[in-house]
């Protein structure tokens, strides 16, 4: 291509993207979609509801109407903002689609933690709270009552078409019991036993989690057939089940952590049973999931020696580990299901 065929332009999108995602997420933070819920506000209505400055009206309305998350009637003073279709579903509060959680977290922690990611990539080292109190990343979190609970709320909210999309697209029928390593909320749990309700399960993570998920378990109507219970993966040997599943907590690790954590599951699953991880498995050929690749840069920031991976690596570890053959199945968006069978 000759260079006067060239644009700039895909590399000023990307050099700035930090422009609409901050927008994004102040709406997020500032509850908009939520204060919209069904009604369609003026510009003044909306901005006294929300308690901004008059500078915010109209630039940050129609800012977010031209990224299409608002949609407006009208033109000037008058007019009325209201929430886009996906808006409306995702991002209100009343809404059980709701993922505003982690957007929440995105934004109260790594927006800012992303911000010394040349430094990361320069030293190897965390980027996040351990910078600055030189606390772990899950001791910092587990100790901050608040903290945690945005953190498994923002958890949920990334998982949940994923547990849903497995609740689906595995085939549950031969098992008939399922722990959930590292469940935080217990949400994946809920949502199998759900959909299949001859299985048993249980959601199973520390203390501080296991609280939060026995008041969610309660609440569902399921407690006869879902339980929470406490569980340091490290410590202790993993409870049995004929399903071991792990959501987005192998790439949390480095590699003698990931194979532990294989190893724990094989040893807890009877023959037959079944080891499966919810990831955003990065492809093979590392050139199409620009999200997965990102997540790794993302657990770069978060742990330093930490990674996500691809279909590929899961496999060699599980055969490692000893299972005997593994496939990958896609879920939600850019994330997949890697499933190895004893």
């Amino acid at each position: 291509m000759a260079p006067h065929d060239l644009s700039p332009a895909r590399i000023l999108d990307v050099a700035m993207a930090f422009w609409p995602a901050k927008v994004l997420l102040s709406a997020v933070e500032l509850d908009l979609f939520s204060t919209l819920g069904e009604r369609a506000l003026a510009g003044a209505e909306l901005r006294a509801e929300l308690k901004l400055h008059p500078r915010a009206n109209p630039d940050f309305f129609d800012t977010l109407v031209a990224l299409q998350f608002l949609e407006r009637e009208g033109d000037g003073a008058e007019a009325l903002y209201r929430n886009s279709a996906e808006t409306g579903t995702f991002l209100n509060r009343a809404h059980p689609a709701y993922i505003g959680g982690f957007l929440a977290m995105a934004n109260d922690r790594l927006y800012p933690f992303w911000g010394d990611l040349t430094e990361a990539l320069r030293t190897g080292a965390p980027q996040n709270e351990i910078k600055h109190n030189g606390a772990p990343l899950f001791e910092a979190l587990y100790a901050d009552p608040e903290r945690l609970e945005q953190f498994l709320a923002a958890m949920a909210g990334i998982s949940a078409g994923n547990a849903a999309a497995l609740a689906e697209r595995f085939d549950f029928s031969p098992y008939r019991s399922l722990c959930d390593v590292g469940g935080a909320s217990g949400l994946l749990a809920l949502t199998v036993a759900r959909r299949h309700p001859h299985l048993r399960c249980l959601t199973a993570d520390l203390p501080p989690a296991t609280a939060i998920a026995a008041r969610q378990v309660a609440a569902s109507g399921l407690a006869d057939r879902v339980s929470a219970v406490p569980l340091d993966f490290f410590a202790q040997p993993l409870p049995r089940a004929d399903v071991i599943t792990m959501g987005l907590i192998l790439h949390d690790w480095n590699l003698e952590k990931k194979r532990e954590l294989i190893a724990a599951a094989y040893e807890a699953l009877p023959e037959g049973g079944v080891f499966i991880v919810l990831e955003h498995l990065i492809d093979d050929a590392r050139r199409e999931n620009a999200f997965g690749l990102m997540m790794s840069l993302n657990m770069l920031i978060e742990n330093g020696d930490a990674f996500d991976y691809t279909g590929a690596d899961f496999n060699d570890w599980c055969l490692e580990a000893g299972f005997r053959r593994t496939e990958v199945i896609p879920l939600a968006g850019p994330a997949s299901a890697g499933i190895a069978y004893k």
